[in-house]
C-alpha cells in the first residue's frame, strides 16, 4: 500500500510540475463551463428580428401585426409599406424572416378569394429559421382560426359549436421530458462532456509516453513492480480530479438551474465510467506511441470530431453504419446516450444497461490491451537491468 500511495504522490507530482497540464485540466473544463452556461444561460430564443412587409395597411393586416408582436419568439424589426427587395430588406435588419402581406388582403379574405401570405426565411441559421418559422405558422394559424370561427358565427352558428366546426379534428402535441424546449437543457451538458474527454485525453496522452521519451521508465518499473500498480497508479489522480471536477459541474447545474435529474447515483456512475474508459484508452495509446506530441496528436483526432458523431445532436440512425460503428468505439457516444436518459428522461436502470455495459466493456478491452503491452514493455525494462547488473 506504501508502495501505491508513493506512486500516486510521484503522479501528482508529475501532473503539477507541468504548467500547460494543469491549466488545462483543472482551468479548461471549469472555464469552458462557466462560460458556455452563460452563453446558452437564456435557454429560449427570444426577440427574433422579422420584417413585415405591408402592402394592403387594413385593419386585417394590422391585426395581423399586431399578434406578430405579442409572440415572444419574433420582434418586428421593421414594418415597410410596399414589396422592395427582399434580400436587401433580410440583410439590413438582419431578420430570420420576411413576411409579405399581399394587397388587397382583408378584401380577398372577406371574398373567399383565399389570398397568400408569403414567408421569405432566412435559413443561413436553421436554428433561428425554425424558431422564426414556427412562431409565424402558430401566429397565423391562430389567425386563420379566428377569422373562421368569426364567419360561422355570423351565419348564425352559436360560439360553442363554432369554435369546433372551423376545424374537422383537433391534434393535441404533449411535451414530455424537455418540455420547455430549453435549448440549454439540452446541449450545454453534452458539451460539459466533450470539453472533459478531451482535456482527459491530453492528459492520459502523455502518461507512459513522457516516461519512455523522458527516460524515466525504469524509474516507474523498479518503484512500481508490477505493470497492473503502474497503470492504476497513473489512472488514480485523474480519478480524483475528476470527481472534484464532477462536484464543480454539479454546483454549475444549480447555479444554471439545469435539472440533473433524479438518478444522481446513476449520473456519477456513468461519468466514472466515462473516466474509466477514456483513461484506458489514453494508456493504450500512451504506451503504443512513447511520443508525447504524436500520442497527444492521435488522441485528439479521436477526441475532435466526437460531439459530433456521438449522435447526440444528429441522430447516429441517419448516419451512413460505417460512421456508426466509428462512434461506438468513443466513450462519449455511450457516456451522452445515459447522460440524456438518466437526466432528462429519467430513466431506471433497464434503459441505462445497454449504454453502461457498452461503456464498460470498451475500458475493459482497452485497458486489458493496455496492460499486456505494459507488461511486455516492464519485462524487456527488467531483463535491461539485469543485463546492466
Amino acid at each position: 500500500m506504501r508502495r501505491y500511495i508513493d506512486l500516486v504522490k510521484r503522479e501528482f507530482k508529475l501532473f503539477w510540475n507541468n504548467s500547460v497540464l494543469r491549466m488545462l485540466f483543472i482551468g479548461a473544463p471549469l472555464a469552458y463551463g462557466i462560460l458556455f452556461g452563460f452563453v446558452y444561460e437564456k435557454g429560449k430564443v427570444t426577440d427574433l428580428p422579422i420584417v413585415v412587409v405591408d402592402e394592403d395597411n387594413s385593419p386585417m393586416s394590422h391585426r395581423l401585426i399586431e399578434m406578430l408582436n405579442d409572440n415572444e419568439t419574433v420582434k418586428i424589426a421593421a414594418i415597410v409599406p410596399a414589396n422592395t427587395d427582399l434580400h436587401v430588406l433580410s440583410v439590413k435588419y438582419d431578420a430570420a424572416s420576411v413576411i409579405v402581406i399581399p394587397d388587397h388582403f382583408e378584401a380577398d379574405i372577406l371574398y373567399k378569394r383565399y389570398p397568400e401570405i408569403p414567408v421569405y426565411v432566412n435559413t443561413d441559421n436553421i436554428l433561428t429559421a425554425n424558431f422564426s418559422s414556427k412562431a409565424i405558422q402558430i401566429v397565423t394559424g391562430t389567425l386563420k382560426a379566428g377569422i373562421e370561427i368569426e364567419a360561422l358565427r355570423k351565419t348564425g352558428v352559436p360560439e360553442a359549436l363554432a369554435n369546433t366546426q372551423y376545424e374537422p379534428f383537433q391534434v393535441t402535441y404533449i411535451k414530455n421530458y424537455n418540455t420547455s424546449g430549453n435549448y440549454m437543457y439540452f446541449l450545454w451538458p453534452g458539451m460539459l462532456a466533450t470539453i472533459f474527454q478531451q482535456v482527459l485525453f491530453l492528459a492520459l496522452a502523455i502518461t507512459f509516453a513522457a516516461e519512455l521519451e523522458n527516460g524515466t521508465f525504469s524509474e516507474l518499473v523498479r518503484k512500481s513492480r508490477t505493470s497492473l500498480m503502474a497503470i492504476v497508479a497513473k489512472c488514480t489522480p485523474y480519478f480524483i480530479m475528476s470527481f472534484i471536477i464532477w462536484i464543480c459541474y454539479a454546483i454549475m447545474h444549480l447555479y444554471f438551474k439545469v435539472p440533473l435529474g433524479y438518478n444522481l447515483g446513476w449520473i456519477t456512475l456513468i461519468a466514472g465510467l466515462l473516466v474509466f474508459s477514456v483513461c484506458m484508452i489514453g494508456i493504450l495509446v500512451s504506451i503504443l506511441i512513447p511520443n508525447q506530441l504524436k500520442a497527444t496528436e492521435i488522441l485528439m483526432v479521436i477526441a475532435t470530431p466526437s460531439f459530433v458523431l456521438s449522435g447526440f445532436t444528429w441522430p447516429l440512425s441517419q448516419m451512413p453504419v460505417w460512421i456508426q460503428y466509428l462512434a461506438q468505439a468513443i466513450p462519449l457516444t455511450h457516456f451522452l446516450e445515459a447522460y440524456r436518459i438518466a437526466t432528462i428522461q429519467n430513466g431506471g436502470f433497464d434503459a441505462l444497461i445497454n449504454p453502461i455495459a457498452k461503456m464498460f466493456i470498451l475500458g475493459l478491452v482497452t485497458g486489458v490491451i493496455a496492460w499486456i503491452c505494459i507488461e511486455v514493455k516492464f519485462r524487456k525494462a527488467k531483463k535491461t537491468e539485469l543485463l546492466l547488473l
